[in-house]
């Protein structure tokens, strides 16, 4: 059986970074997390990403880097995050309730989905290097 990979995109800017509130299903609805979705046969991951961030949030992304580690989810399904550059666009919550950025000092105590909890130390890391570099 093929492993079923599901990626998330890390947009940080100087507003922070931006996190989406889950609508459904019914257990994580109303947690924060990475806006993604599944790499569907033939797709990269960053084409995977680049076409689901579109579909969630209207917007285009130029991926980078990969953020932490690899986390294994239920069903023999991975989920792993990559650092995104927005390109176009203007954030819109598609396919959550809501949309918000938030900053390093927010992380901690922001209700999580979970998986998406093991990045918080990778995330407040890229947060604080990209206010630590000049303009």
């Amino acid at each position: 059986m093929h492993e079923q990979i599901v990626v998330a995109g890390a947009l940080i800017s100087e507003d922070g970074l931006l996190v989406a509130q889950r609508a459904r299903p019914a257990e994580l609805a109303g947690l924060w997390e990475l806006p993604g979705g599944k790499v569907a046969p033939g797709e990269s991951d960053a084409e995977a990403l680049s076409r689901e961030l579109h579909e969630e949030l209207g917007i285009r992304v130029s991926v980078g880097a990969r953020i932490g580690p690899d986390v294994a989810l239920t069903n023999g399904m991975t989920l792993r995050a990559y650092r995104v550059t927005h390109t176009d666009g203007s954030p819109q919550p598609h396919d959550h309730r809501a949309l918000r950025w938030v900053r390093a000092t927010d992380l901690d105590d922001l209700p999580w989905v979970p998986a998406d909890r093991a990045w918080v130390p990778d995330l407040l890391a890229a947060l604080r290097s990209t206010r630590a570099r000049p303009c």
